[in-house]
């Protein structure tokens, strides 16, 4: 397997997230831990255990006691129950039991079958606490079919247990993480070499995400668009992209990809086919007097909430938009991950997070932004990771 698998994690980080785990679930007095996703791009707890996601909208299901054998439910065909001797053994790592059923989301009557399935790994639970990471991601007929059947169980959202131990990166997943931006400081200088008058901006995604997945990209999602210079240029998804470009045109890309690992990141630029205008230049300065101040608050132990009021104070200062989108957030197996800056969020800035900060706004005429990824290290400092220029690309 080790052949096919695209730069599969150690088993000693594997060995070292599942012993936080269990010594947070331990301390709670959650017996097991249930995690469930259907696609790779925010269904991130699913790796994060198993180092397997989950892809085509198939539920891949992950049952991890406090004690005992992992257990999965994924798709297959029915009656498949399969045991395992060693954790290494498929690829779905630290898995010594794996279950399949073929249940579709879009097929109504098969919405309890992942759930009658996950009960035979669940018998011992009738009276346990049971823990849902990421709630929202469980579908409700299996969460309905499990609280039907466990009538003894008690259910809680244990997902503020795991975030702390998943947004704190360790060694080996910052190695690649830097690999992952390296990746994609290569797709925006393969845009800058290659962007020109008569493509397609499906086109120019295209150049960007063959480059991403020679280099080790399994995912991505690529937003661009391109128009006159004096309009709000906003990027727009793939049913959005097949406007061609013309000479003197802007083109902004997001690059939202992950790399060898699985780790997601981002990095957003605007390209001038021509001259950027004035107004262009000006707005673009003050996006990246905003990241900077950003950055100068997102230090260890700081409260997200008291960074977001500050940056709104700046921006009302500075006589543009108050943000009421996301603008910055931690990264790793989920393109948006804890914590969030904004003022619901209640996990702290800790040592070795993965933060993506990109201010944005948008007037009739300008469409300014930029969006770069960084490290908070236990100096307190915030590292840039991305190469590439911080700046309006003139060709």
């Amino acid at each position: 397997m080790n052949e096919r698998i695209n730069t599969p994690i150690s088993m000693a980080e594997l060995e070292r997230r599942w012993a936080a785990i269990r010594a947070a679930m331990k301390e709670a007095k959650v017996d097991v831990l249930i995690a469930q996703a259907n696609n790779d791009f925010v269904g991130g707890y699913v790796k994060y255990l198993t180092d397997m996601p989950a892809t085509n909208g198939y539920l891949y299901t992950v049952i991890f006691p406090l004690d005992g054998e992992i257990s999965a439910v994924a798709q297959g065909p029915f009656g498949q129950d399969q045991h395992f001797t060693t954790l290494d053994a498929t690829p779905r790592r630290g898995v010594q039991r794996l279950m399949g059923v073929p249940a579709y989301s879009s097929v109504h009557y098969t919405s309890t079958y992942d759930a009658e399935v996950a009960l035979k790994a669940l018998e011992k639970y009738e009276g346990a606490t049971i823990g849902l990471l990421a709630p929202g991601s469980l579908s409700y007929g299996f969460v309905n079919h499990l609280q039907k059947s466990l009538t003894k169980a008690t259910f809680i959202d244990a997902t503020p247990l795991v975030d702390p131990i998943k947004a704190t990166k360790s060694a080996e997943e910052i190695t690649l993480i830097r690999r992952m931006i390296a990746l994609q400081d290569a797709c925006a200088e393969a845009v800058t070499k290659h962007l020109r008058p008569g493509l397609r901006d499906s086109d120019v995604v295209e150049i960007a995400r063959a480059v991403a997945t020679d280099m080790g990209s399994e995912q991505g999602w690529y937003m661009a668009a391109s128009g006159p210079v004096g309009t709000a240029t906003v990027m727009l998804p793939p049913h959005m992209q097949n406007r061609t470009i013309r000479e003197g045109d802007q083109f902004c890309m997001l690059i939202e990809n992950n790399g060898p690992g699985g780790y997601y990141g981002e990095i957003g630029r605007t390209w001038v086919l021509g001259k950027a205008s004035q107004e262009m230049q000006d707005e673009f300065a003050f996006v990246l007097e905003a990241q900077k101040f950003t950055l100068e608050l997102l230090k260890p132990g700081a409260d997200p909430t008291d960074i977001f009021a500050h940056y709104n104070e700046f921006m009302r200062k500075g006589g543009r938009p108050q943000e009421n989108r996301l603008y910055a957030h931690g990264q790793g197996y989920d393109m948006v991950e804890r914590p969030l800056i904004r003022q619901d969020e209640t996990l702290r800035v800790g040592l070795n997070m993965l933060f993506a900060v990109h201010p944005t706004y948008v007037t009739a005429t300008t469409y300014s932004w930029v969006c770069d990824n960084y490290f908070v290290h236990e100096s307190g400092d915030v590292e840039s990771l991305h190469q590439f220029p911080q700046r309006i690309t003139e060709l």
